[in-house]
């Protein structure tokens, strides 16, 4: 058997998370078609059955949020994920977006400020590729966007710049050329024991699931600067109690949840007239939501002003799963409440409010359910 870790890297809006969902059978990692949606490492694990001329293997792919230059101290920790992303691979997989790029320049044009741009992002992403010491798959995605013609001039293009390990052209939205990306990187790998249980397909909690769940439908529904200045951090998940066996009725899985942005204008937009698009958010949030979990959702949201969060390192970095989940388990420990505190004094998001949810307190929008 093998087994390894595959790291997905490419600039924004490449495909990576529609890619990993489409690798995993599930949807463990939100997509839409603004830059910047993925804000985390998101590993998905593949269990890859033996056949002909190939072997059985454990892939755990990560999925990076697109390298881009960045401003905010949100864009550095994105990029710190990235970074680390790369820290512990076997393979490195550069996703390029076919539909993106324009006809080669004839000789002596100049190029517009568009070429530039992309010339020079392209520049940055290949910059965290040329020293890495392990094989690096051009994985070439949206095949089924581009006319096929155009296909080679831009392999030609990148394989001048890096020399890759395998070359794959696919479109992860179609699921055309999955099969073969999985044989060639089940190739490289070295042999190994499985990292994960065989039945294991993510390392999220359910409750950053859910969270990012929620942060999609702000992406889908909202605007303008909302779905870059806002935070989803879920505060209360409460298991469902067991039901009764001659009841048909799903348990009951209750969950509340903060959304988090930095100016009253944003907010009023979250909330909508009367109300209308939280409720909106929240009904898609809890469709989806369902679906993960297997149980009824009653869903709470609150939307809370938290100005120029982005800029903020000890806030930006508390919004970390894993940070709040040391915040949870050390609430747990000692048999209490987390209670909130001011972000620049702590740097943590508080996962409990000491408030009774259905109580309106400043900057916080009434209760959604």
């Amino acid at each position: 058997m093998r087994s390894g870790f595959v790291s997905i890297l490419g600039r924004p809006n490449a495909g990576k998370s529609t890619l990993l969902n489409a690798l995993i059978g599930e949807k463990i990692a939100i997509v839409s078609n603004k830059p910047q949606t993925t804000r985390n490492r998101i590993q998905g694990i593949v269990e890859v059955p033996a056949c002909k001329g190939r072997h059985a293997a454990q892939i755990v792919f990560v999925d990076t949020p697109g390298v881009h230059r960045p401003g905010s101290q949100l864009d550095r920790r994105m990029m710190q994920e990235v970074y680390e992303a790369l820290e512990s691979r076997d393979i490195v997989i550069l996703m390029v977006d076919a539909a993106r790029y324009s006809e080669p320049l004839p000789p002596g044009k100049k190029p517009s400020a568009r070429a530039e741009r992309e010339s020079s992002e392209d520049a940055f992403v290949l910059q965290l590729i040329q020293k890495l010491d392990c094989p690096v798959f051009l994985v070439i995605n949206k095949i089924d966007l581009v006319l096929r013609s155009k296909l080679l001039p831009l392999i030609e293009r990148f394989t001048a710049l890096h020399p890759f390990a395998e070359v794959i052209p696919i479109s992860a939205s179609k699921k055309d050329g999955l099969e073969t990306l999985l044989t060639k990187l089940v190739e490289y790998l070295p042999e190994g024991q499985r990292y994960f249980p065989k039945e294991q397909f993510t390392d999220q909690p359910e409750r950053f699931l859910v969270a990012e769940l929620i942060r999609e439908r702000i992406l889908l529904e909202t605007g303008e600067e909302v779905p870059y200045a806002s935070a989803v951090v879920v505060e209360r998940f409460e298991e469902p109690e067991p039901v009764a066996r001659k009841s048909s009725k799903l348990p009951l899985t209750r969950i509340s949840a903060v959304i988090y942005c930095e100016r009253s204008g944003q907010k009023a937009i979250l909330i909508g007239k009367g109300g209308s698009k939280l409720k909106s958010i929240g009904a898609a949030a809890r469709k989806e939501i369902e679906s993960l979990l297997g149980t009824r959702v009653y869903l709470e949201l609150h939307v809370i002003v938290e100005e120029n969060w982005r800029e903020s390192r000890y806030f930006v970095d508390s919004l970390d799963w894993r940070k709040q989940l040391e915040d949870l388990a050390l609430a747990s420990d000692h048999k209490v409440e987390a209670k909130a505190a001011p972000v620049q004094k702590t740097g943590r998001v508080p996962q409990v409010r000491t408030s009774v949810p259905g109580t309106k307190k400043k900057g916080e929008a009434p209760p959604l359910s």
